[in-house]
């Protein structure tokens, strides 16, 4: 899978743009705030529908126009495709010229991996961070698990509203639990296959950039319906109290560890970046199992947290898979092909 052309109007600081990409490691370097992450984001809301960086997709039209519009064409190995997303009042987004209904429409079209900056700190950082990254994967590939996921979030948001209501009646919140137990119980299924899928690979990556041992693990309460809902109700007193949810799978997390440890508690700062390298490159090659194809690999402003050896290492996993880099320095990778970005325009 590759992305062939990408035509850029109107998107943060580009007035228009046409890139020609190739189906190796495509480098855009130059120095900060010239619009280098830009071109990577507009490939994500291609993919996705959405930024990775803002939910305000108002920012994401250029200053004073009041459009945008992004034309993406892309390879796979049975077919090739395109689309057209165009952000003004409201958001449209186009497969092959047809309208899509739905945003998750769009999702497994162009598959993806990214890796950004802050990224070194998604062992680090709150849970929010690593369940946003499993929701990323497995909605690339699994369509109903976006539809359940959506109908979970949907129906705790209106049993979160009810719990602020001064008069509660419990019936109804059985009614909620009843929901909120069957799309649950969904999500922890794909979540729990996806991260046993993780861990078969992420084993022997690790350990060929390092000789620690590296596990994962995920987190939750939630494993059947029976507990899911006897959980829900020994959490209701104080649900009243707080005036939402206490349990469910929306408070899931997954752990790694190294040596028995865990890395966000005890692991050193090239032991976290190390370890968020084997999971990215886990990912990669999970997606690669599900479509037979591999994924686009996108780094952002990869050289700057790394070391040498680290890059290198990682680099060395990812042959034959078309690569989009950003850094401030040009650098010489075999197999590649570089251009010069300035101030929203590729030299």
């Amino acid at each position: 899978m590759y992305i062939d052309n990408i035509k850029i109007q109107n998107f943060r600081n580009y007035e228009y743009q046409e890139i020609n990409l190739e189906n190796k490691i495509n480098i855009f370097y130059g120095d900060n705030a010239q619009g280098k992450t830009n071109i990577l984001e507009s490939i994500f809301l291609s993919s996705f529908g959405k930024s990775f960086r803002t939910n305000k997709e108002k920012e994401l039209i250029k200053k004073g126009e009041d459009f945008l519009k992004i034309q993406t064409h892309f390879q796979k190995k049975d077919r090739e495709g395109k689309i057209k997303v165009e952000i003004s009042d409201k958001k449209s987004v186009y497969l092959n010229d047809v309208k899509l209904k739905k945003l998750s429409e769009l999702l497994g079209n162009i598959n993806l991996v990214i890796f950004t900056p802050d990224d070194i700190n998604l062992l680090k950082d709150g849970p929010n961070l690593r369940r946003k990254f499993l929701d990323m994967m497995i909605g690339q590939l699994r369509p109903a698990y976006v539809l359940n996921l959506n109908l979970y979030l949907k129906t705790l948001e209106q049993r979160n509203n009810y719990l602020k209501q001064n008069i509660k009646d419990e019936s109804m919140l059985e009614i909620w639990d009843e929901k909120l137990a069957d799309y649950g119980v969904k999500v922890y299924s794909y979540r729990k296959e996806f991260i046993d899928k993780i861990r078969e690979k992420i084993v022997d990556i690790h350990s060929e950039i390092t000789k620690e041992k590296i596990d994962i693990k995920y987190l939750s309460n939630c494993e059947n319906k029976e507990i899911f809902l006897n959980n829900l109700k020994k959490q209701r007193k104080i649900d009243y109290i707080k005036g939402y949810t206490n349990s469910g799978i929306h408070r899931d997390d997954f752990s790694i560890s190294i040596n028995g440890e865990a890395v966000n508690i005890y692991g050193s700062q090239g032991q976290n970046r190390t370890a968020v390298l084997s999971l990215k490159l886990a990912e990669l090659n999970v997606i690669y199992d599900e479509i037979q194809e591999y994924p686009i690999l996108l780094l952002d402003d990869f050289m700057s947290e790394l070391d040498e050896k680290r890059i290198s290492n990682f680099l060395n996993n990812i042959k034959n898979i078309q690569v989009i880099i950003t850094c401030t320095k040009n650098i010489e990778i075999n197999n590649s092909i570089s251009h010069n970005v300035v101030k929203g325009k590729i030299i």
